[in-house]
Parts: structure tokens; sequence; C-alpha cells
């Protein structure tokens, strides 16, 4: 047989799955930004699908809801819910209702990109990388910044999902948790209403009411009814859940790890990876392990 007049092989067929393109919701009340981001982001990023756009910040939370996009561009101000009160809603989303009537998987949270005209809201909080910014009206060059770290954040969380990391510490400071800094912007653009967060939490414990300092909370854990309170020596409950709750706590002190969720930093002993591949946190003073949704595994790094 003539080996030279064989045939070439056929080519190995790619088995790696290809990454579905990235997915945008376009919120803001003047249609002509929507025009022209929409055109702009085709320049730039023209693989992006522009799944909806909304009018204001109640729509942007639904249509979010709807089709759990990959990245969301909200104007930071909107008639009746501005896009930060929108952006903390959307942090707050939990899994859709499957037709067997169970929860989906725990929903990875959508990247924020607020559009604004106000260039003091956009120097300290966005430059953390947690969200990014457009200044009205948007140019091509700022736009390319912007798409090129979304770009980056999302391949990022890809990475994290299937990593193989076994450990992992917490974040360095400078990448504060989302809502954070989405606190941090609240309190900016309406300096008169900061919050002011809370010092003690009133709980039931067995039949008494206890006042059970802030501080010594271990960690919040909420289910369908109640949320746990737990303390080195005390386990409590009470009816406020962790979507109510996180508005109310110092983010600074607590992370939410998950949309049932909260822990204090200064508790977090270290984190790991189980058999699936999910982050575990080990807590300082108890036992019991906390698991870290998808959504928030950008707040520990791999070692």
């Amino acid at each position: 047989m003539n080996l030279d007049n064989a045939p070439a092989p056929a080519p190995a067929p790619d088995l790696a799955p290809a990454l579905a393109p990235a997915t945008a919701i376009l919120a803001d009340d003047e249609r002509l930004m929507r025009d022209q981001l929409r055109a702009r982001l085709a320049e730039v990023w023209p693989e992006l699908q522009i799944v909806a756009e909304a009018r204001n910040g109640l729509e942007a939370v639904q249509l979010v809801d709807q089709h759990r996009p990959d990245i969301v561009f909200l104007d930071i101000r909107m008639p009746g819910l501005t896009g930060v009160d929108a952006a903390r809603q959307i942090a707050q989303m939990g899994p859709r209702i499957g037709a067997d009537g169970q929860p989906e998987d725990e929903p990875l949270l959508p990247e924020i990109v607020f559009i604004t005209a106000y260039d003091q809201y956009a120097v300290e909080a966005f430059e953390q990388g947690v969200v990014d910014y457009v200044l009205k009206p948007a140019e091509r060059d700022r736009l390319q910044v912007t798409v090129g770290r979304v770009r980056a954040r999302l391949a990022a969380r890809q990475a994290a999902l299937v990593g193989d990391d076994s450990t992992a510490t917490p974040a360095p400071s400078g990448s504060r948790p989302l809502q954070q800094l989405l606190h941090e912007l609240s309190a900016r653009m309406n300096p008169a209403g900061a919050p002011k967060y809370l010092e003690w939490i009133q709980a039931t414990v067995g039949q008494a009411i206890q006042m059970i300092p802030v501080e010594d909370v271990l960690f919040f854990v909420s289910d369908e009814k109640y949320t746990r309170v737990q303390t080195a020596q005390v386990e409590a409950l009470i009816r406020k859940p962790i979507k109510e709750l996180v508005d109310e706590i110092d983010p600074a002190r607590f992370w939410q790890i998950h949309r049932s969720t909260l822990v204090n930093v200064k508790a977090i002993a270290g984190v790991t990876r189980d058999f699936r591949g999910r982050q575990i946190v080990s807590v300082r003073g108890h036992g019991e392990k906390l698991e870290v949704s998808r959504s928030y595994t950008g707040l520990f790094k791999g070692m």
C-alpha cells in the first residue's frame, strides 16, 4: 500500500462546548440614550445580544428576572426606582421556579454597568471593578474600557465555576462586595438619607426575647419563614428575611455569600471547595459550614 497517497486523517472534532454570546438589558428613561448606547455597543462588542430595553428601574428589575442576562446597563437616575435601587433588588433575586414546581439552580447575578451623567458618582466605587460605568453620552473609547473590564469579569466568573482550587482566601480589602458599593452609591446620591445600621437584633431564643449585639453575630441564615441568628453561644430566630436585613446591616461588617446567608467577615476562618467545586466557608467558633453561591465566588480569591 502506498502510504504517500493515503488520504489525510480527518481532524478530530472539537468537543469543547461553544460559549453562548453574552446577553444584556439596557435600562434608561431616555430613548435616545438607549439607542446611542445600543449603537456604540454594536461597534465595540458586536457579539453582545441586547435581549430587552427598560424605561425605568421597575421595568429593569422585571426584565432581568424574566431574561436573566449576563449584563445589565442601568441609568443611575430613573423615575420611580433609581438604578442603584434596581441593582439592589436585582442582587437579591432568587432562583426561578421550574415546570416541576422546584427552584432552579441558584442564579448568577448579572454584571452591573451604571449609566450616569454625574462623574462624581463614578470615581471611587466604580473604579473598584465590581461595577462599572458609562458616562453620558456614551463615547467609544470609554465604552471599550468598560466592555474590556466586563468581559474579563465574565471570563473570571466562568473560570471560577469550573476551577479546581482546593482552598481560597478572602478577597483583598480593595475588592468590596457589591452590596457595600451599592450602599455607598445610595449614600452619595442622598447624603441626608444615609442609612443607620443596626447595632442590636431583637430575637426569639426559646420562649424569651433577647437583645443580641450585631457585632456578636457570626452569621444569619434564612429559610422560607425565619432567619436564624447565630452567635458563638446562642441560636435565635427573627422573622426578617435576608433581602430586608441586608439593607439594615453594615455591608463592611457582614458579607452576603448567598441569597439566604450573611456572614460576619471577622468570623470567616477559611474557605474550601467541596466535591462539587462549590466554595464552603468555615466559621470561627462554630462548626457549621456555609455555602457560597455562584454569584458571590468573586469575594474569595483562589490561593
